[in-house]
């Protein structure tokens, strides 16, 4: 026992200035690594390079620096193992890290492809699997989305790679539509002419790009209905805004032009004739009148 305590003592002793080597390399490492890390990302954004992709040359360029400082450490403090075998090592460990980690890497893998394609930017409002509102950050790892409702959403970035994704805000514009009903009485094309001419001066509809649309879409249980549809802001705020505006105006048109708008009608019908009681002054009731 006395014999292996000494023998690792004198090993120690024996590979000491071999580690304070690799040390010492770690250390001159980490200095380049840091100035790489400071002068990279200012060279590519004046180079005009989309930040997304500026983060993701800087992670892998960071993670294949320390790979390389790993293995020329291990190779100073272990000169009988040469830098194959300590990246087949790390091959085979990798491997088994792999399987362990499926799901991390599959989002890593996933952050890394979103960044650079980047089919949406932060700011930019989406719906994904229920999930709808504005990106606020893309990690490597996870989006963080901010619903209309206030609450923060952070989510895998597996989930926006393998499924469809809406970005509500890809323009600046959206198409939104109301529908609006008119009793079977009024005039259709007057109808249609005066709603046109109400949705024009709403200010928020945007008929200098895409003109606004009516048409007398459908016979309905007690009016004929219109379909206006319209062009204006792509956040979802822009759309309730202008939703609300159209609808004022609209209504305030339809009056002003004596149009009415229907309450549902029903129309009952009986197979035998009904017999109707009629009321005396006195409060009582007479026979059939």
């Amino acid at each position: 026992m006395r014999n292996q305590i000494e023998g690792f003592g004198t090993a120690f002793w024996r590979v000491l200035p071999q580690l304070v080597a690799a040390l010492v390399f770690v250390a001159v490492m980490w200095v380049v690594i840091r100035l790489v890390q400071w002068i990279v990302p200012r060279s590519l954004k004046k180079a005009r390079m989309r930040r997304a992709l500026r983060d993701v040359v800087i992670m892998l360029l960071t993670v294949g620096l320390w790979l390389f400082t790993a293995l020329i450490a291990i190779t100073i403090a272990f000169p009988t193992v040469t830098p194959g075998r300590a990246l087949a090592a790390l091959g085979v460990g990798g491997v088994a890290i792999g399987f362990a980690f499926k799901d991390v890497f599959e989002n890593f893998l996933a952050g890394i492809l979103l960044l650079i394609r980047e089919p949406f930017s932060v700011e930019d409002y989406i719906e994904c699997e229920g999930i709808d509102g504005q990106v606020e950050n893309i990690t490597i790892r996870d989006t963080h989305v901010r619903q209309t409702d206030g609450q923060l959403v952070v989510a895998p970035n597996a989930m926006f790679f393998k499924n469809p994704v809406t970005i509500r805000t890809s323009t600046g514009l959206r198409r939104t539509t109301v529908i609006c009903g008119v009793a079977y009485g009024e005039d259709v094309d007057h109808c249609r002419t005066v709603i046109t001419a109400a949705v024009r001066e709403v200010d928020s509809v945007r008929d200098d790009v895409r003109d606004v649309q009516i048409f007398a879409q459908e016979f309905a249980d007690s009016s004929i209905n219109f379909e206006i549809t319209w062009w204006t802001g792509s956040k979802p705020v822009d759309i309730r805004r202008s939703r609300d505006k159209v609808v004022a105006a609209v209504k305030r048109a339809l009056d002003d032009a004596g149009i009415e708008i229907p309450f549902p009608y029903q129309t009952l019908t009986f197979k035998e004739p009904l017999t109707i009681l009629q009321q005396t002054k006195d409060g009582d009731r007479a026979g059939p009148g």
